[in-house]
């Protein structure tokens, strides 16, 4: 049941920080614009505690779910919206013009063309947030909402064995959306980045082998 509910509300707070970040991320990136925004949503995400977040919003709203999930979507848009406009602003220019030559429109550019080619940088900030949340969540006991950070904080009810196996599953629930985050994103990266990178790293293994010196006998 408490596994039911943490990912319940780690699925509706990445849910929401998509829907709000992806969307103004590619607006903006496509225009050129908002670099400042970018910069300023990373840092105000790492700078405020999801904690505080929370306890703001329990003296408004009270013990509800909605105060956890407005608090995870609000510490899940930072990485979603910086990495979307970052991966939108990265894509090569002229190749950007060589498509607005061809006649394409604004809107088939970011979706044809930028928006594939950023998709790999998207889901890193998706990844990102996703281990961000589901760790957080652990959180919502100290507003009134149950989750696997219950048994962490009722140690009394759930005694040492119940907080070791909590923190056992957060844990493990932590490192499979890594994991999972991470086929996904490597699935969605276009064939011809991915060769792309791997002749980089072949290029750079290549200048980093030592060459031996053969001495004239």
């Amino acid at each position: 049941r408490l596994l039911s509910q943490h990912l319940q509300i780690s699925g509706f707070a990445v849910l929401f920080a998509v829907l709000i970040a992806v969307p103004v991320g590619l607006w903006l990136g496509h225009l050129g614009k908002g670099q400042l925004a970018a910069s300023t949503v990373a840092n105000v995400g790492r700078a405020v505690p999801a904690l505080g977040v929370a306890a703001f919003l329990f003296a408004y709203l009270g013990p509800s779910k909605t105060n956890v999930i407005i608090t995870l979507t609000l510490l899940a848009i930072p990485p979603l919206f910086t990495n979307t406009y970052v991966g939108i602003r990265q894509v090569d220019r002229d190749v950007v013009d060589a498509a607005r030559g061809m006649g394409f429109s604004p809107l088939r550019i970011l979706l044809r063309l930028e928006l594939p080619m950023a998709l790999p940088l998207i889901f890193g900030g998706l990844r990102t947030a996703a281990v961000s949340v589901v760790a957080t969540a652990t959180i919502a006991p100290l507003v009134g909402v149950q989750s696997l950070g219950t048994p962490l904080i009722a140690r009394g009810v759930y005694g040492s064995a119940g907080q070791i196996g909590a923190a056992i599953a957060v844990a493990l629930l932590a490192i499979a959306c890594e994991v999972v985050f991470a086929l996904l994103q490597r699935a969605v990266t276009p064939k011809g980045l991915k060769l792309a990178g791997d002749q980089r790293h072949k290029r750079r293994a290549l200048t980093l082998t030592p060459t031996r010196k053969v001495q004239a006998p």
